[in-house]
């Protein structure tokens, strides 16, 4: 995998946000010509600024839905690969920003691709989406790609039209080589950002606070952030080869790693080393959220030969012991390595 990476010219937008920051550490590592689009990190504290990944990638602070500065970023840089994951990827926030969140997460795609086909290079382009981005039933089945898209909520629709609108770009222009990315509940050290479940525990046992959960019940594939690095990474060696014009991906975890919001709450309290805080439930119906997501990665795993390398108990496991390092001021960014190097 460092074989194809090295050298290779590799633009990440979001590269900022908590998973971009995971795939940045892991490229620069493989010694890939790294450059990163994004806006400034908008929680403190912020895993892009405490790997000071500012200073280890050519980073620009860009709003993807500014085209003319985006086009000519782009065109500056004339990446040999991009890795798309610029979002607004807040459920609860896209009830309060819906026009933002659509802004972004499609008309904002659609300024990376038009960006990207206006350089006529046959850019390798991995789109990241969502599991949320299917007609969720809550029938309990696992999706499959070719399943309808759908979203109950503005945020799941927006990356629902995501998906149409990549797959339309690749079918009427064929300018790149485009697949889709669609991977679970993303968990891993280093996420702050608001309404995400292991930052309010995490924050929670810091502070002495009750933990307070909306979904208790709610079912989601939980999966460790290297575990899908690990299949974007391998995703784009496959798509940079790949006949088919547009492809797409799931990515998700074990079936034991299918477990409730309540459960993994008390796993991950088991693995830290000391908590006073309760567990409070509150709801809110008002707010329409999908109870349970389920994936089958059966595709991914037979071409790609991608798989999981992580179960439910090492995932949680992981991330406790990242923010408990954190928080005794190790050497975060060595300790990422760490991490990264065990599993890739």
């Amino acid at each position: 995998m460092q074989n194809f990476y090295k050298n290779k010219k590799i633009l990440i937008t979001g590269s900022s946000g908590f998973v971009g920051s995971w795939l940045s550490v892991a490229l620069h590592e493989m010694g890939a010509s790294l450059y990163g689009i994004s806006l400034e990190p908008n929680t403190s504290p912020s895993l892009f600024k405490l790997l000071n990944l500012e200073n280890k990638i050519n980073q620009k602070y860009i709003d993807i839905c500014k085209f003319n500065k985006l086009n000519s970023a782009i065109k500056e840089i004339s990446p040999d690969i991009v890795f798309h994951l610029a979002a607004q990827p807040l459920v609860r926030e896209s009830y309060e920003k819906t026009i933002e969140t659509f802004n972004t997460n499609v008309i904002g795609t659609l300024n990376v691709l038009e960006s990207c086909k206006n350089l006529d290079t046959n850019v390798n382009f991995i789109c990241i989406t969502t599991d949320k981005c299917y007609e969720n039933n809550e029938f309990g089945e696992r999706f499959i790609e070719s399943d309808p898209m759908g979203g109950k909520d503005p945020y799941s629709a927006s990356k629902a039209c995501t998906e149409i609108l990549t797959k339309s770009h690749a079918l009427s222009f064929n300018s790149l080589k485009l697949c889709t990315a669609r991977a679970g509940n993303i968990i891993g050290g280093g996420d702050w950002a608001k309404d995400r479940i292991v930052t309010d525990i995490v924050e929670s046992i810091e502070h002495k606070r009750d933990i307070v959960l909306r979904s208790p019940n709610a079912i989601r594939p939980w999966q460790h952030v290297i575990d899908v690095v690990n299949g974007y990474l391998k995703l784009a060696i496959y798509n940079s080869n790949k006949k088919d014009i547009f492809d797409s991906f799931n990515f998700g975890p074990q079936e034991e790693n299918e477990i409730d919001v309540e459960t993994l709450t008390n796993k991950f309290i088991s693995n830290w080393n000391s908590c006073d805080s309760n567990i409070v439930i509150e709801t809110n119906e008002n707010l329409p959220e999908s109870k349970i997501l389920r994936l089958d990665s059966s595709k991914a795993n037979h071409i790609l030969d991608w798989e999981p390398l992580m179960d439910i108990d090492t995932t949680i496991k992981e991330t406790a012991v990242w923010y408990e390092k954190f928080f005794l001021n190790k050497d975060i960014y060595d300790f990422t390595i760490e991490q990264i190097n065990k599993y890739l």
